[in-house]
Parts: structure tokens; C-alpha cells; sequence
């Protein structure tokens, strides 16, 4: 079992625990409370949410262009980017580390992409690794790399408040129509221990002959609550599952200072306590009571023992998403 803090800190954090630890107790309280309200939230969207008026899609396309995982040539990140087109238009779906790591601005020369080919950019939730770096993060705006910017001020559709430079911000309350034919469930919610009140927005799509296309960020609300969601959206039947779903049990990726920080900051647990195998289970059961024909695995936010115990006790079609590479629907 790998440690989550490199004994190397350990002295520090010794030294350091009388500040430490009243600091973590007082943040447990606001992480409890924030937990009970956004299963409450939840639970009002669902029950309140009318299901937009998504048109029946010929295809959907899906080009990676940041992921863990790669195909030869392309440069991966801990972070996801993705390229969603239909007959109807485009849309790219978050923008990775943006212009603070090179992997978006490398893949996309590689495909030949800019954001003169979309219509709107949609992002899935207001982390780092989503929505163009820490200091996008941490000043609330999107950001993403001058040389792939349009000079047109297209929509930039938002699950909470922020700003998206060179866009037209677009807050996204409730399940919604966005373009391309591709909606949003609306905001869910999670409490994340480090990170606070988290709102995340996953992608929704009717394919003809085929059903629904469902595709998440980081999952952090869980699969379960986003599918409860789909639901209540639609009855059709579901066809695949894609993006991350936040299950760093054996590491993390994109480690810095010996400090595995998926491990502790992202997985709507308290930093003392782990993701399981047992939470890995629950989360497996979940989707294959969902039926989906094919399941598409994020490795950004997800380590390569729980890809590989998906891969195997899913019961849907299963495969990890490559940067570079292109799925059809």
C-alpha cells in the first residue's frame, strides 16, 4: 500500500499538527454540514428537474484531447479535455491545465484544432484540471490558451459562478439544452473535503437506435447521483457511460513532493480516510444496474488497479479514453 504523505513529511507534519489538527477538525464540521445539504440539493433537483427538449442525434463523436492516457504521439495530463460533435454542431467539454501545462496546447496542434470549430465550451466543474489551471482556479475564471481562442465571443456554459475569459459566461441551474444537440443533467452536487461545496454538470445525448450517451468530468457528485439524474431526464434506454469517476485507491496521478494529493483531496472523504475496493465494488454494482452497452474509463482521476478491476467486473463493453484517439456513438 503506497503512503498517501512520503514519510519524509512526517516530522514536519509532527511539528506542524498543533496547528494542523484543530484546522482539520474545524473543517470536518463544515465538510459534514456541507454533506448533509448537498445530498438535500440533490435530491430537490432530482425530484424537480423537466427534461429538455434533446433532439435524437444521427451520431455522436468524441475527440480526447487531454487524458492520462495517450496514443503515440499525443502528451497526457491529469486532466481531461474533450471534443464532442454531432450533425448539429460542436462543443469542447473542458480545457484540462489550459495554457499552465503543455498537453492542450501540444494535442491540439496534433488534430489541428482551435475553438473557431465549436460552438460553445462547456465546462464541468470548477477545478484546476478542468477549468485551465490553479490560477484559473483560484481567480474563478476559465482560461484557456491564447493560441486556441476564437475571435468570436462564444457561450461558456458554467455549473456555478465564475468568469471565462473571451466567453460569454453562461450559468447552467437546471438540467438544459446547451448546443450540438448535447445537454446538461445541471448542476449536482458534493462536498469535497479540501475543495468545499463542489457543483459539477455532466453531458446527456440521444443517439438514434442506440439511446443515451452520458459523459462526466471527474464524477464527483458519483455516477450514482448522476445517473438518478439521467433518469429522471429520460427513460430511453442507456447506451454508454464515459469521463471520470474519481477512484484513486492504489495512487493518484500527477503527484507532486511525494504527496499523493488524488488520494486525499478529491474523493468526497475526509483526508485521514481512504477510497476502498468496497467503494470501487459499490460503484461497479451501480453501473452494471444501469445497463449500459459500453463504458468509457477516465484515467486521469482514476488509478490503473481500478481501471483494470472495471475492465474486467463491468458488464458493459469496457475501454480507457487515450488522448488522441476518437470514439463514435
Amino acid at each position: 500500500m503506497s503512503f498517501r504523505i512520503s514519510p519524509v513529511w512526517w516530522p514536519v507534519l509532527a511539528v506542524a499538527s498543533p496547528v494542523i489538527v484543530p484546522w482539520l477538525l474545524i473543517r470536518n464540521r463544515h465538510f459534514q454540514e456541507d454533506r448533509a445539504r448537498a445530498a438535500e440539493l440533490n435530491q430537490e433537483r432530482i425530484s424537480q428537474a423537466e427534461p429538455p427538449e434533446m433532439p435524437e442525434l444521427d451520431y455522436l463523436e468524441l475527440t480526447v484531447l487531454v487524458e492520462w492516457k495517450t496514443k503515440e504521439g499525443f502528451m497526457g495530463d491529469a486532466g481531461v479535455s474533450y471534443l464532442f460533435k454531432t450533425e448539429l454542431g460542436s462543443m469542447l467539454y473542458d480545457v484540462g491545465f489550459g495554457p499552465t501545462r503543455p498537453a492542450l496546447t501540444h494535442n491540439a496542434a496534433k488534430l489541428g484544432f482551435n475553438l473557431d470549430q465549436v460552438e460553445a465550451l462547456t465546462i464541468s466543474h470548477l477545478h484546476s484540471d478542468h477549468m485551465g489551471g490553479i490560477p484559473a482556479q483560484r481567480s474563478r475564471q476559465v482560461t484557456v490558451p491564447d493560441e486556441l481562442m476564437s475571435p468570436e465571443l462564444k457561450p461558456c456554459f458554467l455549473p456555478d459562478r465564475a468568469e471565462a475569459k473571451g466567453f460569454k459566461a453562461e450559468l447552467v441551474e437546471r438540467p438544459q439544452l446547451l448546443t450540438a444537440g448535447i445537454a446538461s443533467t445541471g448542476p449536482l452536487a458534493r462536498s469535497l473535503f479540501m475543495f468545499g461545496f463542489t457543483e459539477e454538470q455532466a453531458l446527456l445525448a440521444r443517439v438514434k437506435d442506440k439511446g443515451l450517451v452520458v459523459f462526466t468530468g471527474c464524477g464527483h457528485p458519483t455516477i450514482e447521483v448522476i445517473l438518478e439524474m439521467v433518469r429522471r431526464l429520460s427513460n430511453e434506454p442507456l447506451y454508454a457511460v464515459g469521463g471520470g469517476l474519481h477512484f484513486p485507491v492504489t495512487g493518484g496521478r500527477g503527484n507532486r513532493a511525494g504527496i499523493q494529493f488524488q488520494m486525499m483531496i478529491g474523493t468526497g472523504k475526509p483526508p485521514w480516510q481512504r477510497m476502498t475496493d468496497e467503494d470501487l465494488s459499490r460503484t461497479t454494482a451501480a453501473i452494471n444496474s444501469a445497463s449500459p452497452k459500453r463504458v468509457y474509463l477516465s484515467g486521469h482521476d482514476t488509478c490503473d488497479h481500478a481501471l483494470g478491476r472495471m475492465m474486467r467486473e463491468l458488464n458493459a463493453e469496457t475501454e480507457v479514453l487515450k488522448a488522441g484517439a476518437t470514439y463514435r456513438f
